[in-house]
């Protein structure tokens, strides 16, 4: 059992994480960062929500790229094939629900 409070994470480095659990290879871990990731494709679906700041999330839909700005509470859904790369608006603290060792 453990209680988290997500707003007073923070990690040495942009997108540092806090494992929360493993669940069957389903892993849910807690983000920090100050800068945008990378353009990538994830093995498997992935669920990303928004704790603490906003994030500008990029996508390709068509393959014509597209952003929406996701704030505190927002939850973006990548679908299986679905690239996109996230952009913090200042810090933001995210939660990352994927596949186990996906990008």
């Amino acid at each position: 059992m453990q209680i988290i409070r997500g707003k007073e994470f923070t990690a040495t480095k942009a997108w540092g994480a806090k494992d929360i659990a493993n669940m069957n290879g389903i892993t849910t871990r807690l983000h920090w960062t100050d800068k945008p990731y990378k353009w990538h494709i994830n093995d498997g679906e992935e669920v990303f929500v928004v704790l603490d700041g906003a994030v500008e999330m990029f996508y390709k839909q068509d393959g014509e790229t597209h952003s929406t700005v996701l704030q505190s509470g927002d939850i973006f859904y990548a679908s299986i094939g679905t690239e996109h790369v996230a952009h913090p608006v200042g810090e933001a603290r995210v939660l990352v629900i994927e596949t186990q060792g996906s990008v």
